[in-house]
């Protein structure tokens, strides 16, 4: 068994296609199947089911490819702890990002990467926390900026910033006439709510002191559409603050901070516990220090380095 037969099968597990799959490995279809089937007869296991289009790998497969993953995200964190400190400022970084942070990091974190180390190619996902979590762990994907704690004792949480929550209230809302909210006094009855799976979801509920079960007329998919739904029918949201940088002078108007208590998110990175990269996890946590609001970033990392 090499690296090598483990590479093509998560190859053909990505593509579904041999050909498709030889052709991102660099070799012939040929080279690719006899690796891979010389892999099987070693495990006397049959990993893909050859008569299905597109291809799929067994049940059997299913379970080798995913430790295959991991071996080669290991394999790869050993190449790293040999890398020279210049090399260790290169390479590809595979970052998840849940939906109710992407807005207000990555476009500047794109261009921070791009000038400032741009021998790092920086890949990234959207998506909820619970499908980030499990890429994490198939070892998909290097790292996650999430909403934490996770209470995950497989992954390592690194907080970064901690952002405030406030109020986004419609002109027409009684709410709109008071200059601060008492979060425990919050109506349920106008308050729109982003959908089922968004972390922030449940935060809001929590907030409102309500129950999971509680479902709203609408249930927005983005922020940025609960803001517009909003202005359109009357209500309330909740938002994080730096949503309010993203809102226009007018809709600013309707921001109302929230108090007793004062309701607080932290944002983390989180990576696996195996994680190595150190250098590549401490340009990232400064470049995203660079974008966040001074008085928002962990008072550690203001301090010190992240020591893996």
């Amino acid at each position: 068994m090499t690296l090598q037969q483990l590479e093509y099968i998560v190859a053909v597990d990505k593509y579904r296609h041999f050909v498709n799959a030889a052709e991102a490995c660099g070799v012939t279809q040929s080279t690719l199947s006899s690796m891979i089937q010389k892999l099987e007869n070693e495990l006397d296991v049959q990993i893909f089911d050859r008569n299905s289009h597109p291809t799929r790998p067994t049940l059997a497969g299913e379970a080798i490819i995913r430790q295959a993953r991991v071996t080669l995200f290991n394999a790869s964190q050993l190449k790293e702890m040999v890398l020279s400190d210049k090399e260790k400022e290169s390479g590809e970084i595979r970052l998840g990002i849940i939906p109710t942070v992407a807005p207000y990091i990555l476009p500047k974190l794109f261009k921070t990467i791009h000038n400032s180390y741009p021998q790092i190619q920086l890949r990234v996902s959207e998506a909820r926390t619970a499908t980030i979590i499990d890429r994490l762990e198939r070892a998909e994907i290097d790292m996650a900026l999430l909403t934490t704690p996770l209470n995950n004792n497989e992954l390592l949480e690194i907080p970064i910033y901690y952002e405030r929550f406030v109020a986004y209230v419609s002109q027409e809302d009684p709410l709109f006439q008071k200059t601060e909210i008492e979060s425990h006094q919050l109506p349920t009855e106008r308050l729109w709510l982003l959908q089922e799976g968004h972390c922030l979801r449940n935060q809001v509920l929590n907030i409102c002191e309500q129950k999971s079960g509680y479902s709203a007329t609408y249930e927005a998919g983005s922020i940025d559409t609960l803001v517009k739904i909003v202005d359109e029918n009357g209500g309330y949201t909740i938002i994080p603050e730096l949503h309010v940088g993203l809102l226009h002078q007018q809709q600013r108007l309707n921001i109302r901070p929230l108090s007793n208590p004062e309701p607080v998110r932290e944002i983390s990175i989180v990576v696996r516990k195996d994680y190595v990269r150190e250098r590549i996890l401490n340009i990232i946590a400064t470049c995203i220090r660079k974008i966040i609001p001074e008085h928002m970033v962990n008072e550690r990392l203001k301090k010190y380095a992240i020591k893996l």
